[in-house]
This record gives structure tokens, sequence and C-alpha cells, in this order.
């Protein structure tokens, strides 16, 4: 055996033991395997450098900003919303949905986009419904892997396979040749983790939510809307002449007139015909204003109450500071609302609390309000001189008004990619609107992206190369192709694609297609085997990822899920046999 393949060996058992056993931190693992290879001479330097720069490493990043834009303009909240409405709270129900809707659109698109996109929807998703993410995002991306074997467009390896049998004058698949493969094995795949996640998937302790604002302050009431009509009383008046706080007990937390939204309206703003209100307050005060103002209460949730509701907006603690300019000067006198674009529900001094009309009380240092608006303007707040921010804000500002637009980028660059423009290049182009448009800051592209999973990534890559170069994985598939010589078909075939799946897990699957397609042909024409088959199974094969974080979307949600690498190995295997199965029986009956 030439050196540099026991050299690659050695290296390639102790990544993968170091991997497994988790006890050092999983990108420092990749980084000492790739110096390794290096040192020893195995790469070049280039070659030790190069996955930084690789497709892979480059399209994750690029997709992590893309799927922050998404999330900053509220579009996940909907999507959740949207989910929850029809799955309901149930783990069995929700994680079939979330699982069949990313794995349908992962048939379409590349699989990274697909979870991408999903992934911030998912965490909001086990927030509302009190479901572990720990179990939801796992299945989630299991599904989106899945739903690369589906069309033949759907993933590199499939792709791929249809360039290899042109080049070697066999006829290619058409689109949907694989989808009666690709269907069943994400219809199993789903149905795994809907009926037996609980048994499988791993017990993330998660950690306990802190209570907010709103539920410390027992402020319980719901925000409801309603419209204002022509002949109500109301209209044509200023909202100090409603008096909705002294009459109703209600809070009026934003007005809207046709894309125009106002959140916390001055006293001066004049009610007109037409818009939309928003109130904070109890059920009787709220049919009774309904009732005395003749205003027609929303029949759904409107989507002003759904941006309320959503992530940009809640309730914070602010302190008057020592010295305060406001000082003395009562919340009508300053011009609260038009001052700081928040509106003030709660007042304390002391041992005293007041939720009804305190605007005409001098503040004092010391004094608390509770108060309601967006997390961008409590987050302006930080640094004033005379109020202190005594709680952070639970969240980040939603761009909503950029909703469309980043939805629009997101679809542009997965279609550049579907013409061919390597995905790398049509992630990264994406991910530069976003910048340019505004709909995420340069700074918050850098945080969005999680530099772990990116050196994790960057640092397996070199271990693909040398495999290939030492001629190690060529070495493996010649011996398994002598080894099967005169052997049933069904046996081949199920070898090949445990040898897909196996190098899929340690280099890139579109490498492990590229390598064993050329070698499978020839073996399945010696063994009475269709060439076609064979190599049809080796990409899908390439694609059963799941019994290590190496799959790029593994990866992307090994950070957000809390996973470590021996989390994968339970689930991830059970899958990894069911998908052997399937695959290899549907290609010998079918193709």
């Amino acid at each position: 055996m030439d050196t540099s393949i026991l050299l690659v060996g050695i290296v390639l058992a102790a990544t993968v033991i170091l991997l497994v056993s988790n006890r050092i931190r999983i990108d420092l693992v990749a980084v000492l395997a790739t110096l390794s290879l290096a040192w020893l001479g195995l790469i070049t330097p280039a070659e030790a450098i190069s996955g930084f720069a690789s497709n892979a490493v480059v399209a994750m990043a690029s997709v992590m900003v893309l799927a922050y834009g998404i999330e900053r303009t509220g579009m996940t909240s909907r999507l959740a919303a949207a989910i929850v409405r029809y799955a309901g709270t149930g783990e069995r129900r929700v994680t079939a949905t979330i699982s069949g809707a990313v794995g349908l659109l992962s048939a379409m698109i590349q699989n990274i986009g697909a979870a991408a996109l999903f992934l911030p929807a998912t965490r909001r998703i086990g927030r509302q419904t009190g479901i572990p993410v720990s179990r939801l995002i796992m299945p989630m991306g299991f599904a989106a892997i899945l739903g690369g074997t589906v069309t033949m467009i759907a993933s590199g390896p499939l792709i791929v396979v249809n360039d290899l049998l042109v080049q070697a004058g066999e006829k290619p698949f058409s689109l949907f040749a694989v989808t009666p493969i690709g269907i069943p094995l994400l219809f199993a795949g789903v149905c795994l983790f809907a009926f037996y996640g609980d048994r499988i998937l791993p017990r993330k302790e998660t950690e306990e939510a802190k209570p907010t604002v709103a539920e410390i302050w027992e402020i319980e009431h719901p925000i409801r809307t309603c419209i204002l009509p022509a002949t109500s009383p109301l209209a044509g008046k200023i909202r100090d002449e409603a008096s909705f706080k002294k009459r109703y007990g209600l809070d009026l937390l934003a007005v809207r007139a046709d894309n125009e939204m106002t959140i916390a309206p001055s006293r001066y703003t004049r009610l007109e015909a037409g818009q939309e209100l928003a109130f904070l307050g109890p059920d009787e005060g709220f049919l009774r204003f309904i009732e005395e103002s003749g205003c027609i209460p929303s029949d759904k949730e409107s989507r002003l109450a759904k941006i309320l509701k959503g992530e940009g907006y809640g309730f914070a603690e602010l302190i008057v500071r020592p010295r305060a300019s406001i000082a003395g000067e009562t919340l009508r006198e300053i011009r609260f609302r038009q001052r700081f674009s928040i509106e003030p529900i709660v007042f304390l001094r002391e041992e005293t609390e007041s939720r009804g009309d305190f605007f005409d009380i001098p503040l004092a240092a010391g004094d608390t309000i509770v108060a309601f608006g967006s997390w961008e303007t409590f987050s302006l707040l930080s640094g004033h001189r005379d109020l202190l921010l005594l709680t952070p804000p639970e969240g980040e500002g939603v761009r909503d008004h950029m909703g469309l637009v980043a939805v629009m980028v997101f679809a542009a660059s997965l279609a550049l990619a579907l013409t061919g423009v390597p995905i790398s290049l049509a992630l990264l182009t994406g991910a530069a609107v976003m910048v340019l448009t505004g709909i995420v800051t340069a700074d918050e592209a850098y945080h969005a992206v999680d530099w772990r999973t990116i050196i994790l990534i960057a640092g397996l890559i070199p271990i693909g190369i040398a495999m290939e170069k030492s001629g190690m994985a060529a070495l493996v598939a010649g011996f398994l192709s002598e080894t099967l010589a005169g052997a049933h078909p069904i046996v081949v075939m199920a070898a090949f694609a445990i040898l897909a799946t196996a190098l899929s897990l340690i280099i890139s699957n579109v490498a492990a297609t590229i390598l064993l397609v050329p070698l499978v042909m020839l073996t399945g024409a010696g063994a009475g085997i269709d060439p076609r088959a064979l190599a049809l199974l080796v990409a899908v094969s390439a694609q059963n990822s799941f019994i290590l974080p190496t799959h790029q979307v593994n990866a992307l949600l090994m950070g957000p899920g809390g996973y470590s690498t021996r989390d994968y190995v339970k689930p991830g295997g059970v899958l990894t046999v069911i998908f052997i199965l399937i695959a290899t029986t549907l290609i010998y009956i079918l193709v």
C-alpha cells in the first residue's frame, strides 16, 4: 500500500473519532485535520486553504445572510403563522407539515436554500407551540436533503450524473425520472420523524424562557383592531378628544391608513374615516367602545394586528434618570408619544402603580414607565440622556416594508442557480443585493454568518482532496468492484449504495458521484446490470448524508439546533438504512 494512502487513512480515522467523541470543538478538529494533511505533504498549502474559497462555503455563508434578511423583514413570522394555523400545535403534525413543505420546495431549488428559508420559521414555530426546536430543525434539514432526490435538477449529484451519462454515450434521464424514487424517500423520512421522532431524535434540554416584560407586568389583553367608518361620531376628532383611556381603559397603540402606519399616535392625531385603529385593553372596554363609536371590528386578524404582534414590536421598561431634563414635567407637557414614538401603558412611582390616565403626573427621577413600541425605537433609547432602558429589547427591528423585496432577492438568487450560474456566485450576488438595498446592514451581514460552521466545512474539504489525490478513494472503489464480481445484481447495487453513502460523508457528494459513476458503469456492464441504473443509484445515494454533519445543510443547522456530532448518529443512522433499502429496491425494480 502506498504510504500516502496509509497516512490519509490515519488522518481520516482520527478526524472521525474526534468529531464523534465531541471532546474537541468540531471546527478546531477540522482545522487540525487540514493542518495535518498539509504538514505531512499530502496536500499543497494552496489546497489546504482551498476550502475557504470553495463553492459550498461561499454558498453557505451567503445563504445565511439571505435567510437573515428574510427574517428581518418579518416574512418568516408570516410563514410560521400559516403553518401553525394549518398544523396546530401537535408535534407530529407540525413536524410532518414543516418537513413535507421544505422537502417539496427542495425538489425545485437547492436544498440549502430551502433549509435556510425554513430555518427562522421553524425556530419561531418552536417558540409558539412549545415544541423543543431541536426536535423540529433536524427533521426539517433531513427533509431538505431528501427533497434533493425528487427531480433531476434538485441537487448537484443528479445534475452531474446526466453529464456523465452523455459523456459515456448513454441516454440522460428526464426531469422527473427520479421522482418515483425520490417521493417514497421523502415520504419515508417525513413519516419516520413524525411517528418515531420522540424515540430517535436527540433530547436536547432547552433553556427555560425568561419572562417577558408583558408577563412580568401582567399585560394580558390581546391587541384588537377596528375600522373607523365615516358615520362614527369620532370621525374628524383628534385623539385627545376621543378619551380612549379615560372612557374605555384602552390604549391606542397604532393607526394605519392605506400603507402608512403610526405607532403611538400623538394626542393631536386626527381620526379619519377608513383608518384602522389598534387597541390594547380589557374586553368589556373594547366592546363598549365598538358599540358607542360605531367602529367595525376586524373579522379576521388584520394586517396591522399581525405586524404589532410580530417580531418587531413589544414592551419595555424605562426609568427616568437622575437629573433628567424632563423631571418635573408631565408626559403631556413633553409630548411623550410624539417625542419618543412609544405608547406608555403602565406608570409606577415607588409602590404606586397606575394604568389609567397618568399623563398629567409630573415626572420624577426613579419613575418607571412600561411602554409599547418597536424594538428599533427602544434600541435608539438605550443611550438616552433622560430615560434609562431597564430591559434590553426582546427582539430586533422588523423592516416590514422590505418583505416583498427580500423574497424577490432570495427567489432571484435561486433562479440564477437554476440557469447554470454556480450556486456560490448566485447566492453571493443575492447577499450583496440584500446589503445594497438596505434589507440588512453590512455589520448585520457579518453577524448573520455562523463562522464555526464555515470553519468546519472549509476544514473538512481538503480531506476529500487528499483522498482523491492519494488514490485512496479509487483504491476502495476498485477493491469493491473486484470483490463483488459475480454477485447477485441487488447485492452489487446495495454495496455501491453503501459506498456512495460513505464517500459522501467524507468528500463532497458531487465528487463522490464523479468518482464512482464511471466505475459503476463499467462494473454494471460486466455484471449484467443496466449501467444507467447503477449511475442513478450512485447519484441518489450520494445524498444519503445523515450520520455526520458534513453535508452543508446539516452543518448549517447544527448551531441553531444546538446539536453535537453525536446527536446525528442515531437518527441519521436509522434514516440511512431506510434510504439505502428504498433507493436500492426501487431502482432495481423501476430502472
